[in-house]
């Protein structure tokens, strides 16, 4: 097993392989995304066993299905952080995965009605959105200061690879599960377990929670605490500088999902291989977080945002103009690796700044702020690139590309500044 605690050196990866808490974390936090993903390969597939509601056609049950999988997270994504604060880490994480499991265990023996199956595929992700929030602010608390660059990255890694994993695998794991285990509940059987084994390699993780037992605390107000951790955002500059840019970042994310479909048609591939496009920038982006987590202590003093964002204009500005398919897989993988150049620091820079008292409110601020950017681009990217071409919007998204990364880069040397200054 691993040692209770990592030697107090900066040694990159090899440093939190040496953390036995840190280590069920990130183990179970892997299980935990991976069951998220095959879930909802799940509830596609159990469609069509339900028939559709009076007045709905066969084509949009997914559609609808879809919006309930992610209306908690523009609904909820703050809501969870809340709660954060003020109950142990451990208990919201090992709680959501129990919850899940008992959930997605319970779809074979209720009816097979299409609202049924909504209802429950809201519940799951609405429960999902308390899990991510208490497990950013469970890092800090487990990894030293120095080792975070590390454990971000690990973590971003690790979150792409669910990603990409988990839907080319979801398919072949539920089939193997409905002939091997059982037609009428193997499936789902499987799907429950992940998220239980999740829960079960968690519970062990031992850390100090900076939770008040003080009873004289108010009670829950979401809103008054979402108001809380806004004015803490707009005080302390470097953490909203620093959420502005993973915010962009997962913009040009969620529209390149929609572009994917038009550059696989683009290249000769089929509409539905344009998962080649994303599973390359994912490749690229656990390369770059592998190249943080292993020299970070060496890099942590270049402009990693800056010469991340210039590497996605770059890759933006030059894709629609090369129409090798191997270039654009190279191209795809350069992309990821100025991702990970910019969420990595980021990510860590919001951690390293937060106090624990504000962990929740602002982590579950960056989590409903990361959904609607995800969202956001989804609706208007089709649209927009059948106005203008697609050669038009990867140019322009280039441009807003280095607009922002210059600009975050400048106002970020701003702030530094007047913090020395004072």
């Amino acid at each position: 097993m691993f040692p209770t605690e990592p030697p107090n050196s900066n040694n990159g990866f090899r440093a939190l392989l040496k953390n036995r808490n840190f280590m069920l974390l990130w183990i179970g936090q892997l299980l935990s995304q991976l069951a998220d993903k095959v879930f909802f390969v799940l509830m596609v597939a159990l469609l069509e066993n339900y028939p559709p509601l009076p007045g709905l056609a066969e084509n949009s049950m997914y559609s609808t299905l879809m919006v309930a999988f992610t209306i908690p997270a523009i609904l909820f994504g703050s809501a969870g952080g809340v709660f954060v604060d003020r109950f142990p880490k451990k208990l919201i994480m090992v709680g959501s995965d129990v919850v899940r499991g008992l959930l997605t265990l319970f779809i074979p023996f209720l009816p097979r009605e299409f609202l049924i199956l909504l209802v429950l595929t809201f519940a799951i992700s609405t429960v999902t959105q308390f899990f991510a929030p208490a497990e950013q602010a469970a890092i800090p608390l487990l990894v030293r200061k120095e080792n975070l660059m590390a454990a971000n990255a690990l973590f971003s890694s690790t979150m792409m690879g669910a990603l990409i994993v988990g839907f080319a695998v979801g398919e072949p794991i539920l089939s193997w599960a409905k002939n091997s285990v059982g037609a009428e509940y193997g499936q789902e059987l499987v799907v429950a377990a992940l998220y239980l084994v999740s829960a079960g390699i968690m519970q062990p993780i031992n850390f100090k929670d900076n939770v008040s037992h003080d009873n004289s605390q108010p009670v829950i107000n979401p809103w008054t605490d979402f108001k809380e951790g806004l004015r803490y955002l707009r005080k302390n500059r470097l953490v909203l500088n620093a959420m502005l840019q993973l915010t962009t970042l997962y913009c040009v994310f969620a529209a390149l999902t929609v572009l994917a479909i038009r550059l696989a048609h683009e290249f000769g591939l089929k509409e539905k291989q344009f998962g080649f496009f994303l599973a390359a920038a994912g490749v690229g982006m656990v390369l770059g977080a592998g190249i943080l987590g292993h020299w970070g202590d060496k890099l942590n003093q270049k402009p990693l945002p800056l010469i991340g964002f210039l590497l996605m204009a770059l890759v933006l500005g030059v894709f629609s103009f090369t129409h090798n398919l191997l270039l654009a897989f190279a191209l795809c993988a350069l992309l990821g690796i100025g991702a990970a150049f910019i969420g990595v620091p980021m990510q860590t820079l919001i951690q390293q700044q937060t106090p624990p008292t504000m962990h929740g409110k602002v982590f579950g601020f960056q989590n409903h702020a990361v959904n609607i950017a995800l969202s956001a681009p989804l609706a208007i990217t089709g649209p927009v690139t059948d106005a203008l071409g697609l050669r038009i919007v990867l140019v322009g998204m280039s441009v807003v590309v280095v607009f922002v990364g210059v600009w975050a880069w400048q106002n970020t040397r701003r702030v530094l500044r007047n913090i020395i200054l004072k």
